[in-house]
């Protein structure tokens, strides 16, 4: 069965970065599972699934476009220290769910000066290319319920 629409795609991947290095993989005994065409993960790689069947391999290089976007430099603040009241100690690689005029955001914590903090609101992957290793394990029909929820249900 190829990979289209409705298809509840498993598959074993490695990302790594322009040099290499490894930022995810999936475990040796579970790979990743989605609803192909429901948005569930990003637009290049699934694009690239389209058509493709169980034990195929292959390599996928998605530009930021059609990963998780560009970097906003708009999106880097700084903020006063004292918002992070309660916090023992406020270091870079911090994360933390900001509340802001368009809802909920995830910064990271990229400077930590005398009186101000710089975060940084884009997806820790912006502005890079996505390189993936990927394994196709398997392709199925989605049932009506992973269709009306948009999202593959994990039977474990």
């Amino acid at each position: 069965m190829e990979i289209a629409a409705e298809r509840v795609v498993s598959f074993h991947y490695t990302l790594t970065d322009d040099a290499g290095e490894v930022i995810d993989r999936s475990p040796d005994d579970r790979p990743l599972s989605y609803l192909h065409g429901a948005g569930n993960i990003v637009p290049g790689l699934e694009n690239a699934l389209t058509g493709h069947v169980a034990g195929d391999e292959l390599v996928v290089d998605v530009e930021p476009e059609l990963g998780y976007g560009a970097h906003n430099p708009q999106m880097v603040q700084s903020v006063p220290k004292q918002a992070f009241q309660g916090v023992d100690s406020v270091r870079p690689g911090m994360q933390f769910r900001a509340q802001t005029e368009g809802g909920s955001l995830l910064v990271t914590v990229v400077e930590v000066g005398e009186d101000e903090v710089r975060v940084d609101g884009n997806h820790p992957l912006a502005g890079k290319t996505l390189h993936f290793d990927v394994r196709i394990a398997t392709v199925r029909a989605a049932t009506d319920e992973e269709k009306q929820n948009g999202h593959a249900i994990d039977a474990g």
